[in-house]
Formats: structure tokens, sequence, C-alpha cells
């Protein structure tokens, strides 16, 4: 009797705070791990990951097709335009974005999000010269803001005790999709040469190569579209998880807004409105932001470079693979960080910490960065095991780095003002991540014209460049500058 007049308890203080709140949101809260809402993360955040890092494997020959690059060596200084122009356009609709999603819900934004995916990446698969390619990933970067809001949405669906659950699915989904994406590419791209029993070069996937990539993520994302018709909102359920809490039956007895015994604090109608802290004076809050910016410009820019080095001729100290080559190696890529970042992620942040877990990831990087060059003087089966390994152990250390960051951001501020902070996280980093492309293209044609040069000759300088961001991002992991709230 005691267990039910306790269960009713519950149900009557969560619909009180909570009068929108549903049956089925009342269950999810109550049962702490919602699967489905975990299935909705992983998929949209895959959705508007892939496009992103799809081109980088085909991006080379594109830009040699649309005959503007004068020389060899300048084709990556055009493609670091073409990948940073998503981010650009990304950076000035973050916080607007984020704003909505606080005010209208998350929702509405997820699902404008991946609409213009459908649209936007399709147009790009079809693009004819380098400014239309240009322009589509301009409009693709500004009208796709759902990542902020995607991060909200998972803190805000799971219990306290599961969020680095939810938020390594964020992230892991993120990487995955960062990986699969330029496999897509790399596998998709150019079909009538690779598949030529398949598709003719006089078909019209002969005349666009570079659509059958672009059409596959599109029409994946279309799918999402149509199943977040269901999902459900969590602006409004954020009460329910303090609620719900197991701590919280003094205070639902009570029917007070003050801290119960272990200092958790349970919202009434009595509450009085508090003051919003400024976002921009909340120093957890924008210290992490900033450190994940500068791992992000390096994460950009490496993705953008491996794609690059690995297609270049060996002449200027590429692998000279082709597109299908380096698919493969981000296929092996993407299941090991899978792996790892839903079996071994969780426990490794809860037995040494989410900041301490970014920095080990930030110093074991470098010298795995550092033998990149050492890796383009292998051949044949050596060549591909040591670069499969190396490529795994990079992105599992580059997600988990990203993973504990995001939990400093999200544990930094309140539910009611979580979609406005990574609209800020997102301008910031999208505005470091239009950098990174640029930069890394811009560095890589550079490098490759310098192959002679008695300090850091050819793509020495490259990786050298690198490892100097990582290990500025690994200083600014300590105090007194990252600081956990």
């Amino acid at each position: 009797m005691a267990e039910e007049y306790r269960e009713s308890l519950l149900k009557k203080r969560y619909y009180e705070n909570c009068p929108g709140c549903k049956v089925d949101q009342y269950k999810a809260v109550q049962r702490g791990i919602p699967f489905r809402e975990l299935i909705f993360t992983w998929v949209i955040v895959l959705c508007t990951a892939l496009p992103i890092s799809s081109l980088f494997p085909f991006l080379y020959f594109m830009i040699r097709d649309f005959n503007i690059a004068k020389t060899e060596e300048d084709i990556g200084y055009y493609a670091g335009y073409v990948g940073s122009s998503f981010m650009l356009g990304r950076a000035l609709t973050s916080v607007p974005w984020g704003m909505v999603a606080d005010r209208y819900g998350r929702k509405p934004v997820i699902i404008i999000g991946t609409v213009a995916v459908v649209i936007f990446n399709t147009l790009f698969g079809l693009s004819v010269n380098f400014w239309m390619a240009v322009t589509t990933r301009f409009l693709l970067g500004s009208l796709n803001g759902l990542l902020g809001p995607i991060k909200a949405y998972a803190t805000e669906v799971f219990r306290d005790e599961y969020q680095a659950l939810g938020v390594s699915t964020v992230s892991t989904a993120w990487g995955i999709g960062l990986i699969i994406g330029p496999a897509l590419g790399g596998f998709l791209a150019q079909p009538a040469e690779k598949y030529p029993n398949i598709f003719s070069k006089e078909s019209f996937f002969g005349r666009f190569p570079y659509f059958l990539p672009c059409l596959c993520i599109s029409v994946f994302a279309l799918a999402v579209t149509v199943a977040c018709i269901w999902l459900p909102e969590t602006l409004h359920t954020h009460c329910g998880n303090s609620i719900l809490s197991d701590d919280s039956d003094e205070a639902l007895e009570a029917g007070s807004c003050e801290p119960n015994e272990k200092g958790k604090i349970v919202e009434t109608e009595e509450s009085v409105p508090i003051p919003k802290k400024s976002l921009l004076r909340n120093w957890p809050l924008m210290s992490s932001i900033i450190v994940y910016c500068v791992f992000s410009l390096h994460d950009m820019a490496y993705t953008e470079i491996f794609s690059l080095w690995a297609v270049s001729p060996r002449k200027f100290g590429g692998l000279s693979y082709s597109t299908k080559d380096v698919g493969e190696v981000l296929s092996v890529t993407g299941f090991g960080l899978l792996v790892f970042q839903l079996s071994l992620y969780p426990y490794v942040e809860r037995l040494i910490g989410a900041i301490m877990v970014s920095r080990i990831s930030a110093v074991l990087s470098i010298p795995v960065l550092a033998s990149y060059p050492l890796i383009a003087a292998l051949s044949g089966l050596t060549l591909a095991l040591v670069l499969n390994c190396a490529s795994v152990i990079k992105n599992v250390l580059s997600v988990s780095i990203i993973t504990g960051l995001f939990l400093l951001q999200n544990r930094a501020v309140d539910q009611d003002q979580r979609g406005a902070a990574n609209g800020i996280a997102m301008t910031l980093m999208s505005l470091f991540k239009a950098a990174g492309p640029a930069g890394g293209g811009a560095i890589f044609s550079w490098a490759q014209k310098r192959q002679d040069a008695a300090f850091l000759p050819g793509d020495n300088m490259v990786f050298f460049v690198l490892n100097v961001i990582e290990a500025i991002g690994v200083l600014m992991t300590f105090k007194p500058f990252l600081i956990e709230r």
C-alpha cells in the first residue's frame, strides 16, 4: 500500500508541475533509460553528421572536374572553401536556432534541420561548378541548426545518472556520422568508374558522378524527418526528472520547492522565478566551449586533411589511394569507434571524470598524429594494417575529447538555457570548424609545394601544425582555465 501511495503522489506532483506532459512522457522519465528516445537521438545526430564530411573523399576530384584550380597543388586550396562554407553558414545561425528551440521547443528545429539535409544535400550532389557547390553547402549549414537542440534533448530525456550515456550517444553518433559519411562518399562517388556493369558513363549518375552518395544520405534524412513526427518534446518535461528522483520523497510529500536533504531542488507552483544568469558570464560554460572550439578546429582540419592526404599522389607524400580505399579505412574506423563509445566510454567517464578523459585523450593523440608521415613510407598489407589501427585510435581519442566537453557544457547551465547555451557553442564551434578546412586545405597545398624544404618537408609540416593545435587544447584543459560546475 505504501508503494502504491508513493506512486500516486509521484504522478500527482509530476502532472501538477508539468500540465502539458503526457502519460508516455511520465513513463519515459520513470523508467530511467528511454530506449525509443535513445534511438531517436542516434538517428537524428547521424542524419546531420553524414553530409558534413561525406564530400571529403571525392572533394579532391570534384574540384579537379570543376577546372577552377590552375595546378594540381592548388586543389586543396579550393577544397578548403567548399568544406568551410557549411560551417560558416551554421556559425551565422546557431544562436538564433538555439533561441527558437528554447522558446518553441526542440522538435520544430530538429525537423527543419532534417528537411534542410534532404533539399540542399541533394542539390550539392548536382553541382556543376564551384560556386554552386559553395552556395548549397552554405545554405545547408544555415538551415541545419539541430545539433544544439539535440544535445539539449539528450540531457533532458535522461535522468541524471544516465546523462553520460545520453551525451555519449550524441557524440558517438556524431563521430560515427563523420566517419560513415566519408565512407559512403568513398564507396559511392564516381559509380560509373567503379561499377561500370551497373552504371554507364552516359547515365544520370555518369553525368553527375558525385550525386549518388548525396542521394543516399538525403533519402536517409527523409526517413528521419518522417520518424520525427513521433519525436516527444522535452522542453517542458524537465520537472519530471527532478520530481521522480529517487531522493525526492521528502520534498514530494512536503510539496515545497526547497532543496531536500540530498540538495536536489523540486519545483512547485509556488516557486519564485529566479533571474537567468548571463551565459557569457558563466565561466564553467564558456571555458568548456572555448576548449571545445580548439579541438573542433583540430578535428575538422584533420578530417579534411586525412582524405586529401590519402588520395594525393605518392610524389607529394600521399598514399595514392582511391576514394574506395579511403571508404574502406573509414568503415573500419567507424566500427571500432562504435564499439568503444557504447561499451567503454560511460565506464571510463564515471571512473576518472569528463575533464580527465578529454585531457588524456588529447595527450595520446599527439604521438599518433606524429606517426602519419612515417606511415606514408609503408606499402601493401603493412600499410593497410597500420593505417587502419592509427585511424581507429585517432578517432576514438577525438570523440572521447568531444564527449567529455559535451558533458561539461550541458552540466554548466540549467535546462531552460541549454538551447541558447548550445547555440553559442555551435556558433563558436562552427567558426572554428569553418577555419579548419580552409586553413587545412591552404596548409596542405602549401606543404605539397615544399617537398625539398630543410625543416619539416612536405606533409610533415601539415601534421606538425595539427599537433601544435592539439597541444594548445591540452594546456587549456587545466585549471584555472577549464572549470567544472
